[in-house]
């Protein structure tokens, strides 16, 4: 709001008076009268120290007829502050579109311009008041912010005009959190100076040495952190117990649940519950630390890691970025809780209630429904994944870029559009897809013609180029620099956001489109470290992605048994990259070639039906910040009895990838975060598994060896015995997902282990005995299976965990597991 729009408001003269706080104490501004003032004023504008103001040469009469006449004006008024009732301060705000700067400054809604007069120092050095400035500018830039409402000026930002020659006002200015855009030629009272145009907003001064402070990241606070602390020092003890890196002693009568474990600096006393497979549920609120000669210590996870390095053996070079990523997981955790606290991120409650809402009546309002709520729960996950402990790394953003892009943050983003010339881009499409289609289905009419316009413009032919789209942080931070040469030469071509806003998904580089909810994800590279990998993306490595995919989909859709438990694939149908970049042409591969590419996903929305719901299957593991479970909930609400539950959950998820493996040696990354479950009446139906083009992958040459397998989908060959077959189950179902399922559900008093198991046993025989003929050596009633360790992984390599290329000999084992559904 101007200075015209509020004086429009609240005329002057009606004004309450403003108080500001100050630490000299509380200083009132009331409106400037011309008869009552004009001396003081006078007085003060005499005086050598305003010689800034250029009116010593007016007497009172001149004063009242100069404050007179700024009264008359509408674009501008006058304020006299005082301070214990003594005036301190003569201050005039005015509208900078239409008094003084309007041939130099383009003004933008809410600017307030402000000119500042104070008082001179008495000539008695024993009335002078220390820091009287300091507190006087502080309150007339707050008085100048504040709303309208609170008796103050409304201004959104304050711009001021001081003589570049003047050093003291420039360092006032500069305390109170003032940025000088650009020095400008300023006449006033036919006095010409060249001023340091300069601006305020309200952040600017909150955190500015004037200002009241902003905290730099508000959730960072203790009460937060011994929360966020605990629950990963919890969870620390648990999943590293688990991956046998220690083993804690009981501490205690035998079944009391106390455990504890003694380290070189420090020892740790808790309460935990085992169950199979050697899964520990730690309560976060029963640990203590304590030094070696008894005394209390805080609970801190990365003093833990620091006291557990000479079990963990964390490379020495890559301890610190261990200790990164467990540090912004920890802030992350922080912030995570903050939010569900005050509401801002759905609550267990409120996501089970919106995941079994009755279906309204309008099939668009249920779609827009389900869409809505699907992304409330990927947005409200906390944990990031159940078994890894530094899950939250994404070092490389900012604090701002946390807020923006985070997925907790369920913020909204446009993605940029990048032209990249065709000779060095590869477009790889499904074989129902054609490019004309794929552009016109994800780009309006407007932005292709808006795209093609830029090209043009620059003497660029569209015809020459793809359109790759880019997140946002990658533009900022990569684009400009990282190819800075490939934008001059005009090989890569930025062309500005798109118009649909879109949403990060729990793997924090696909985006689901929020204005268009029924068009295809779009994941794209994102060169921020996060959980063992560079988060790039390989446009060489994705150029076989959408046959891949069509590959798989087309056995998925071909298989009875799977189209019968409704199991379906969103394909990733198309991949764009650029590779005409130098890094391209070093001898040895490097993350640079992974920095700008991208591919299309389908969104499951247009595959649901009326009443259908979709939830990430994570949310199944997720507790809210009061320790209430989703899954519990959903259990309950469903009202069909927990073991009818869980047999549908199993149908739909555990079935037909058993199948999947059996009878075809496919096996996926079936992970909580990427399965879309479909849900209606809070109970599942069935799953889509998508990222097929990364982590499928084909584990016999049965299909090589036989000449069905095209051969640009060979690459996803990669052969193994049965008992490392049988662990894409073991592994990733089993120890990934059930195992932390079964003790949510067993620990909320839902279904007990025993049951749990059974049934799971009970699909797996069923699945036997529809499938007598199976041609498969994989036993997934075993005795025991070997143990692969997740952590152990990150731990070993903190930049990258695996080679995605050869995944299989990148495993870390521990020894074998009992099976809790082995045969009896």
């Amino acid at each position: 709001m101007s200075a015209t729009t509020a004086s429009a408001v609240v005329p002057a003269a009606e004004r309450a008076v403003f108080v500001a706080p100050t630490g000299l104490g509380d200083l009132t501004f009331t409106a400037v009268s011309p008869v009552r003032d004009a001396a003081t004023v006078q007085s003060w504008l005499t005086h050598p120290a305003s010689s800034a103001w250029a009116m010593a040469d007016l007497d009172v009469d001149g004063v009242r007829d100069y404050l007179a006449a700024v009264a008359a004006d509408e674009a501008q008024e006058g304020w006299l502050g005082r301070l214990d009732g003594e005036p301190v301060v003569y201050t005039e705000t005015y509208d900078p579109a239409r008094v003084l700067l309007t041939a130099v400054h383009a003004a933008e809604p809410g600017d307030i311009g402000m000119h500042l007069l104070v008082a001179p120092p008495p000539d008695e050095p024993a009335r002078r008041r220390t820091g009287l400035t300091d507190a006087v500018m502080g309150a007339v830039v707050r008085f100048c912010l504040t709303d309208v409402a609170a008796g103050g000026r409304g201004g959104a930002r304050v711009v001021v005009e001081p003589d570049v020659t003047n050093a003291k006002i420039a360092a006032k200015n500069a305390a109170a959190g003032f940025r000088v855009l650009r020095e400008v030629p300023v006449t006033d009272a036919g006095r010409t100076k060249t001023a340091a145009l300069s601006v305020c907003t309200r952040a600017d001064f909150a955190a500015s040495p004037l200002g009241a402070g902003t905290p730099v990241a508000a959730h960072l606070r203790g009460d937060l952190a011994e929360v966020a602390h605990r629950h990963l020092a919890a969870k620390a003890l648990a999943e590293l117990a688990h991956e046998r890196l220690f083993a804690p002693a009981p501490d205690g009568p035998a079944g009391s649940g106390r455990y504890r474990l003694d380290l070189a600096g420090a020892s740790y006393a808790f309460a935990a519950r085992t169950f199979a497979l050697e899964h520990w549920v730690v309560d976060p609120a029963s640990i203590t630390r304590t030094s070696p000669d008894g005394a209390a210590l805080p609970v801190d996870v990365l003093d833990l890691v620091a006291e557990l390095q000479p079990l963990l053996q964390v490379p020495d070079a890559l301890l610190a970025t261990y200790l990164e990523e467990l540090s912004s997981t920890l802030a992350a955790a922080m912030a995570k809780r903050e939010r569900e606290l005050t509401g801002v991120t759905p609550n267990a409650a409120r996501l089970v209630a919106g995941l079994t809402a009755p279906v309204p009546a309008a099939r668009e309002e249920d779609h827009r429904r389900t869409a809505g709520t699907f992304q409330a729960v990927e947005g409200a996950m906390s944990e990031g994944h159940p078994g890894f402990l530094a899950n939250n790394g994404r070092i490389g953003f900012s604090l701002d870029d946390y807020a923006a892009f985070a997925p907790e943050r369920s913020g909204r983003l446009r993605l940029q559009w990048v032209a990249a010339r065709r000779e060095h881009t590869h477009l790889a499409l499904g074989g129902d897809q054609t490019e004309d289609a794929l552009y016109g289905a994800e780009l309006s009419g407007a932005e292709r013609a808006a795209f093609a316009g830029r090209l043009t413009t620059r003497g660029l032919d569209p015809a020459d180029y793809l359109y790759l789209p880019v997140h946002p942080w990658q533009a900022q931070h990569r684009l400009p620099i990282t190819f800075a040469a490939d934008v001059a030469r005009d090989d890569l071509v930025p062309l500005g956001p798109g118009a649909d806003e879109y949403t990060p998904q729990q793997s924090i580089r696909t985006m689901f489109n929020r204005t268009r909810p029924e068009r295809h994800y779009v994941k794209v590279a994102l060169a921020i470290q996060n959980m063992g990998f560079l988060r790039g993306l390989s446009p060489a490595y994705m150029r076989a992605t959408p046959a891949i995919n069509d590959w798989v989909a087309g056995l998925v859709e071909g298989d009875s048994t799977l189209t019968g438990s409704g199991f379906g694939v969103l394909r990733e149908l198309a991949s764009v990259g650029y590779t005409g970049d130098v890094y391209h042409r070093t001898p040895q591969p490097n993350a640079h070639r992974k920095m700008l590419a991208a591919l299309w996903r389908e969104s499951p929305l247009p595959r649901t039906a009326p009443g259908e719901r979709l939830a990430t299957m994570a949310s199944l593991l997720h507790r809210d910040a009061s320790g209430a479970a989703v899954v519990t909930g959903l259990v309950r609400a469903s009202g069909v009895g927990a073991e009818a539950w869980l047999r549908a959950y199993l149908d739909a998820y555990l079935y037909p990838l058993v199948h999947c493996l059996r009878a075809h040696d496919l096996a996926f990354m079936p992970h909580g975060e990427n399965l879309v479950l479909v849900l209606r009446d809070g109970v599942v139906r069935r799953a889509f598994m998508k990222d097929i083009g990364e982590e499928v992958a084909l584990l016999s040459d049965r299909a090589l060896a036989a000449g069905t397998l095209p051969d640009d989908v060979a690459r996803v060959v990669a052969p193994v015995d049965d008992a490392e077959k049988a662990l894409a189950i073991f592994t990733d179902v089993f120890d990934g997902v059930l195992r932390h399922l079964a003790g949510i559900l067993a620990v909320d008093g839902v279904l007990g282990e025993d049951r749990f198991w059974a049934l799971v046993g009970e699909c797996l025989d069923r699945h036997d005995a529809e499938h007598p003929g199976l041609d498969s050596g994989v036993d997934l009633r075993a005795a025991r299976f070997a143990h692969s360790c997740l952590n152990r992984l990150q731990l070993r390599n903190t930049l990258q965990m695996v080679d995605l290329a050869d995944q299989s000999s990148s495993l870390i084992y521990a020894g074998t597991l009992a099976n809790p559904v082995a045969r009896p």
